[in-house]
């Protein structure tokens, strides 16, 4: 379990600028909207044992070098739980960002809604989600750190809802409780380092390494380049004389792969891990990275593997986040195909590889592909921006593998290497094509 921080102590890890909003006034019945017996003593309670009017605390930071609207949950009052005056308070956190147009940093420690409130603390719910739309359609980011407990409704709202999501190590992260799950459930699911498995949390942080990571990450969300130039060539490899020849350096183990051109693009990575649905994608990087300059640009870079749906859903969420918040966008293309196994199709391939393809088309930001080997099919076709790809000198793009060609033609395996120059998949063949723009 993680240590249990109150509020102040948290917000603490990320700034030592902290200015406190006074929250809204509301005028409430004797012992809240259930008459619930005791509760206004509850209360009591809680605010002379934490200090604290109510369960959030909100205001405005620096952090780093840019100002940031802030909202802590403090889970030593009545354990954090949201109810009508909790979310007049995370109302009035969403709203001061979108009116000060800053990022919004949450510092998530819950255990869900008031009981002894009923269903008017559930609502509160709402109020939440649609803050969270307005947030979006403002364009501005929301990134949250799930502090120990994360659970229920604001782990489901507040937490689950933002752009980028951290995590503390041991927290404990998910919908049920540790009162309410199954009694034979395994406890590993329930924490961050779980739900980073799962693909449902970007990274665990340390809280002693909390402030550089989430200065970095302000940075990266409110610092967009104007554009994202095709990466230099890694490679001193000659153009391919045949397709079979394009196809042998494409598949040189030697040659240089994502992480190599990443390198040396970026100063800085700080990576968005998982679709959000349960699964992640190792064979595919993707992430917001500052450049020289200090500006920002979102990548999604294959690996050389054959693409999950998982991956796909993982990069569609990133152009998409990319898009959204001004960001360019590179994409790196290397990858045989989209996985074809029947894990993958139960995983939805299709769909996956549709909105990935769809994120492309859809992006108002420019988006620059730079294929850098294996181009397999319409799993790589997914990720290549449409007018704007590029292609290195040991890469090959190809309607299908020639070796697959060939089985669809009921040619033997020995016509590959003549089913590869029909092709005509060699970086200046695409050239001459039209399908990429030059050869970097």
């Amino acid at each position: 379990m993680a240590e249990r921080l109150s509020a102040r102590a948290a917000i603490g890890l990320l700034t030592d600028a902290f200015e406190e909003h006074a929250p809204p006034d509301r005028a409430c019945a004797p012992d809240g909207p259930l008459a619930w017996e005791g509760y206004d003593a509850s209360r009591a309670r809680a605010a002379d044992r934490t200090g604290e009017a109510e369960s959030v605390v909100y205001g405005t930071a620096r952090v780093g070098d840019r100002s940031c609207a802030v909202l802590a949950f403090e889970f030593g009052f009545l354990g954090g739980s949201l109810g009508e005056r909790a979310g007049d308070r995370l109302e009035a956190a969403y709203r001061l960002a979108r009116e000060e147009r800053v990022p919004l940093l949450s510092l998530v420690a819950t255990g869900g809604s008031r009981m002894q409130e009923g269903m008017v603390a559930l609502t509160q719910l709402q109020r939440v989600a649609r803050e969270s739309v307005l947030l979006r359609e403002a364009g501005l980011p929301h990134l949250t750190v799930l502090r120990d407990p994360a659970t229920g409704g604001g782990w489901a709202t507040v937490g689950a809802g933002a752009d980028v999501i951290l995590a503390l190590p041991g927290a404990q992260v998910g919908f049920a409780g540790s009162r309410v799950r199954p009694a034979d459930a395994d406890p590993a699911a329930y924490t961050a380092e779980g739900q980073l498995a799962a693909g449902h949390v970007d990274a665990v942080v340390r809280p002693g390494e909390l402030r550089g990571t989430v200065t970095r990450w302000v940075t990266a969300l409110t610092n967009p380049a104007a554009q994202a130039p095709p990466p230099a060539a890694l490679s001193d490899a000659p153009l391919p004389a045949t397709g079979w020849d394009a196809v042998r350096q494409a598949r040189d183990p030697a040659r240089p792969r994502a992480e190599a051109y990443l390198d040396a693009y970026f100063t800085d990575r700080l990576p968005l891990a998982g679709d959000r649905c349960g699964g992640t994608d190792p064979g595919m990087l993707c992430g917001i990275g500052l450049r020289a300059d200090g500006r920002a640009v979102a990548y999604v870079a294959q690996c050389g593997t054959a693409t999950r749906p998982a991956g796909y859903r993982t990069a569609a969420r990133v152009i998409r986040l990319a898009d959204r918040l001004g960001v360019p966008v590179l994409t790196l293309v290397d990858t045989p195909g989209a996985a074809n196994d029947a894990e993958a199709e139960r995983a939805g391939a299709g769909a996956a590889i549709a909105d990935a393809f769809t994120a492309v088309a859809a992006a108002r930001v420019p988006v620059t592909t730079l294929l850098i080997g294996e181009g397999g099919s319409g799993g790589a076709l997914a990720l290549a921006a449409p007018g704007n790809t590029w292609a290195t000198r040991d890469s090959y793009f190809s309607v299908i593998a020639p070796e697959l060609a060939a089985a669809i033609l009921k040619r033997t395996p020995q016509d590959a290497p003549h089913t590869a120059e029909q092709l005509r998949l060699r970086p200046q063949d695409l050239v001459e094509l039209g399908v990429v723009r030059g050869i970097v």
